[in-house]
């Protein structure tokens, strides 16, 4: 299919992706579910679990092979948007005296779900048909360890703004072991990678490209986004487009030295001074991520996730544990590190519900993986249904720990008395 035939297929398929991703939205929105999740669900129900089970042909001419490469680019530019928007969010969430507390959440909230995930594969091993061919085992292993680690930190970030969790103690110490889960995860991602290509170089690559990434941000981040944000001979036209290709040029580096571009796009919200321009900049970008790219990069997904695959009852088995370890490795673990570091048993619990979903970045992770050959349509799957429960229990689970806890404080009045007795 050449781009001339390309192209109305491309329209008409964005045209139902974001009708679609919106009636979603409107319906679970009732359900006290976050965009984020609606969107991510939608593109599982218009790939082929749902869409191409019961309309093969519709789906097949909405959503051809051809166009996956392009719904996975322009899913990309929602992808930096995005993150440089919780970048920044994240500046205004006070984490000055959680260091302790945020760092022993995010090292059980990645070591106990690692050690599960690497565990549970190296158990079943090759009698589960869910690992790639050709991969060794212990590939497989450490990448669905990483997998199950990892947060969804901009999802977290969303839902703690959108429920008026921002400045809370429990929403300070989830978004900064959150922030320090995903970098750790991802590092580790790289590593996994370096060792399925047989070569040490990637990930030395990545990691010496992290240190001077930082260096870089550190030292020239701050004084260039400031001369962007406050000069007076900068127009808003001008702003707009220097904030855009800073944020592309920061997210090709991440990419090439593989901690990909939702990280470096990440950082420079991070960076980027708290002015009335900045706010108007992310104001003016966000809206549009949100509506009309974000939901491609579901859709991506979703249209490579097949839950007919769990039609076998071991592959079933095995995505059921991969959950079931998955919410005992991340909630458990963050939970228990929480208590251990003296916090009380409200913010323990909310802290472990916030850190378990896995949402966006699982999703980004995933496809990484089957891009690399690491992962196939098994896997991939069992690992997409992860992401999905662990996401979709987040908000209900924040509710009922919220109410439990209204219950709880509200004192009950003694019976009135009569005579002598109690009535």
């Amino acid at each position: 299919m050449n781009p001339v035939d390309l192209a109305p297929r491309f329209f008409i398929a964005v045209a139902v992706i974001l009708v679609f991703c919106r009636g979603v939205s409107w319906l679970l929105g009732r359900a006290g579910q976050p965009a984020v999740v609606s969107e991510m669900l939608a593109g599982v129900l218009l790939g082929p679990s749902l869409l191409g089970l019961f309309l093969p042909q519709v789906q097949a001419a909405l959503f051809p092979r051809e166009l996956y490469p392009v719904l996975y680019v322009v899913g990309q530019v929602g992808l930096v948007i995005f993150m440089f928007q919780a970048g920044y969010a994240f500046r205004s969430h006070r984490i000055a005296g959680l260091a302790g507390t945020a760092g022993a959440v995010s090292v059980a909230g990645v070591f106990v779900p690692l050690s599960l995930g690497v565990l549970l594969v190296l158990a079943t091993g090759d009698r589960v048909a869910v690992l790639q061919n050709g991969v060794p085992i212990g590939v497989s292993a450490a990448f669905v360890g990483v997998a199950l680690a990892i947060t969804a930190f901009p999802m977290l970030a969303r839902i703690i703004t959108e429920r008026g969790l921002a400045g809370t103690r429990y929403g300070s110490v989830a978004l900064a072991s959150g922030a320090i889960d995903d970098v750790v995860a991802w590092i580790l991602l790289a590593c996994v990678l370096a060792v399925a290509s047989g070569a040490a170089l990637p990930a030395l690559v990545t990691v010496g490209g992290a240190a001077l990434f930082a260096a870089l941000l550190w030292f020239a981040g701050r004084p260039v986004t400031r001369i962007l944000m406050t000069s007076d001979r900068i127009g808003d036209t001008a702003r707009l487009l220097g904030t855009v290709a800073l944020l592309f040029l920061v997210a090709w580096y991440t990419d090439e030295i593989g901690l990909y571009a939702v990280f470096g796009a990440f950082a420079v919200g991070v960076v980027m001074p708290r002015t009335a321009r900045t706010e108007s900049v992310v104001g003016t970008l966000t809206p549009i991520c949100q509506i009309v790219f974000l939901p491609l990069f579901f859709t991506y997904s979703g249209l490579r996730t097949e839950f007919a695959l769990l039609s076998d009852p071991a592959v079933l088995l095995f995505a059921l544990a991969c959950v079931a370890l998955a919410v005992a490795g991340k909630f458990g673990g963050c939970w228990a590190a929480a208590r251990l570091r003296g916090e009380p048993q409200p913010v323990a619990l909310r802290v472990g519900t916030l850190m378990n979903a896995r949402g966006l970045m699982q999703l980004i992770a995933l496809n990484v993986g089957l891009e690399a050959g690491i992962v196939g349509p098994a896997l991939f799957t069992a690992l997409v249904l992860v992401a999905l429960v662990t996401t979709l229990m987040t908000t209900p689970l924040l509710s009922w720990i919220e109410r439990r806890e209204s219950r709880r404080a509200i004192p009950v009045s003694p019976a009135p008395v009569v005579g002598s007795l109690r009535i």
